[in-house]
């Protein structure tokens, strides 16, 4: 019972003093233990975090370099947002445990232990982003530009792309052992290697602009200087190999330009009465220098010593050759129309200006015809001058007074010609020179004549002015027999007196107003083929006095 007593002693001593020892060493970092090189083993939990804070320089702020090829930056750790949490390293060295093998390290000691570290996102990736901008270098592609003085070769570089993510996981996996980190980057090079945009400048590019140059055109010879030869020279890239560009548009017209002579406008042919025949004058070609054969021979010319392209001019045809004017057809008078007009000299200089512009204008077949924009504007300037027009009903006086004369005319010869009539306005009374429904008036730019050439040939109009008549005559094939038919007038309508003092009034001859109905028989070896109608209304023309 007395040994059983005193085993239990021993044994609580034993259990009371293995407890102190664990409270003891719970307590205290065991011996030996170093924290990134700073010894802490003895030192309560505390001290030990003091110490390893308070060693100067450590490691998070010192920096670490990453290289991108030949450039480098450091990054101090700290500042990229990476560190070490000091009581989390030490945390699993200290506390009580009642552990065998808590106790055994403390007897053991240890050495340096793995340290728990911190890392803000935010941080790193603008540091890492800051530190990008020292590291990339933007890819410059090689070039040769031409200029008055020769040629100037513009060196190429290589561009990399620092991959910023890829450092951020680099960085932050690896500052705690690394002093210096090869950065990813994305490359890039020029599209022309170096060594052949080199060659390219000293075998080609400086001999071509290393002074002036001829151009032999025939028996014509153009020298053109250095300082207007480098606007039309390039550098054009192929699979990456430089070429010299010549610009043959631009080039062409700086030799134009020093020498007009090398281009020589063709001359369209026209068709033309002799006396009533109509006949074709003949085109005639022009010459010029073709800007792709200047660049070609151009090209071949700076690469030789003498610098003297040589090539022939090329012809250019007239947008109306002579046998296109004779494939128009323009053989026989298919209409003609004439009408009388009173003495008044400002419309009659109106009416042989309008006649004049008209004479000789080919409508080729399928074309629009416009009066107005065969006209234009009836100004002063053209040499228009003022007289009668009507405007709502009643006479005035404007420029350009007569020509709605010539447009009956030539509605007329339209009309006669079995050509297609798209628009015509006529008058708002009836004028006793003109036939009845048959005429048609014209002002700038509202009202206008036009007519559509559907004959299948040309149509060339022939107008004249004989003492006081207007004749329009359309020379073609003639396609139709046309006859005119015209109802009786219908609706009479009488018109009134009106007295009028103001300064611009024109006095007007009362006429009555009615209605009436052209037709327009179309016949082809004598069978009517078909027939058009044209619908008139006309108002009074009131009775003015004036004063």
């Amino acid at each position: 019972m007395r040994r059983l007593a005193a085993l239990l002693v021993t044994l609580v001593l034993l259990a009371g003093a293995y407890v102190g020892v664990a409270v003891w060493a719970g307590e205290r970092v065991p011996g030996g233990v170093r924290v990134q090189g700073v010894d802490v083993g003895g030192l309560r939990r505390a001290d030990a975090v003091q110490r390893v804070q308070a060693e100067p320089g450590p490691r998070a702020d010192r920096p670490v370099t990453l290289e991108a090829g030949p450039a480098s930056t450091p990054v101090v750790p700290s500042t990229a947002g990476l560190g070490i949490d000091v009581p989390a390293t030490l945390d699993p060295l200290v506390g009580f445990s009642l552990d065998p093998r808590s106790l055994l390290r403390h007897v053991r000691g240890g050495g340096d232990v793995p340290v728990v570290t911190t890392r803000d996102d935010t941080a790193l990736a603008t540091r890492v982003r800051a530190a990008a901008v020292g590291l990339d270098q933007p890819l410059v592609q090689g070039a040769v530009d031409f200029t008055a003085k020769g040629a100037v070769l513009l060196a190429g570089q290589p561009g990399r792309v620092v991959d910023q993510s890829a450092v951020s996981r680099l960085l932050a996996a690896r500052w705690l052992t690394d002093d210096t980190l090869a950065v990813p980057v994305a490359a890039s090079a020029p599209a022309i290697d170096p060594a052949v945009l080199q060659a390219f400048y000293e075998d080609v590019a400086q001999p071509a602009a290393s002074g002036p140059l001829k151009v032999v055109v025939g028996p014509r010879t153009v020298k053109v200087p250095l300082s207007a030869l480098v606007p039309a020279l390039s550098t054009a890239v192929t699979a990456g190999r430089p070429r010299l560009k010549v610009d043959g548009a631009l080039l062409e017209k700086v030799v134009r330009g020093i020498d007009p002579g090398l281009r020589r406008e063709p001359v369209d042919a026209r068709i033309v009465l002799r006396g009533s025949t109509p006949t074709v004058l003949p085109g005639v070609v022009g010459q010029e220098v073709d800007p792709a054969a200047l660049a070609a021979a151009v090209t071949t010319a700076l690469a030789t010593p003498e610098r003297t392209a040589k090539l022939a001019s090329a012809v250019v045809q007239p947008e109306l050759s002579t046998a296109k004017a004779k494939a128009l057809g323009v053989t026989e008078q298919v209409s003609t129309f004439t009408t009388k007009f009173p003495v008044n000299p400002p419309r009659t200089n109106n009416i042989r200006i309008a006649v004049r512009t008209l004479n000789g204008i080919l409508v080729r077949p399928g074309e629009v015809f416009s009066l107005n924009d065969a006209l234009g504007r009836r100004t002063p300037a053209k040499g228009y001058q003022q007289a009668p027009v009507i405007d709502s009903g009643r006479l005035t006086k404007d420029y350009g007074g007569g020509v709605s004369q010539v447009s009956t005319t030539l509605f007329n010869a339209v009309f006669f010609a079995g050509l297609d009539t798209l628009t015509h306005q006529p008058h708002s009374f009836y004028i006793s020179r003109y036939p009845e429904g048959r005429e048609a008036t014209v002002s700038f730019p509202t009202v206008d004549q036009t007519f559509r050439n559907d004959s299948g040939h040309g149509i060339l109009i022939s107008t004249a002015v004989a003492g006081r008549t207007i004749t329009v005559s359309f020379y073609g094939t003639k396609v139709w027999d046309i006859e005119a038919t015209k109802s009786p007038r219908a609706n009479v309508r009488q018109p009134t007196t009106i007295r009028d003092s103001s300064p611009g009034c024109v006095p007007q001859a009362a006429s009555p107003g009615f209605d009436v109905s052209v037709g327009r028989v179309f016949k082809r070896g004598g069978t009517t083929v078909r027939t058009e109608r044209f619908y008139t209304r006309y108002i009074p023309e009131d009775h003015v006095i004036c004063g």
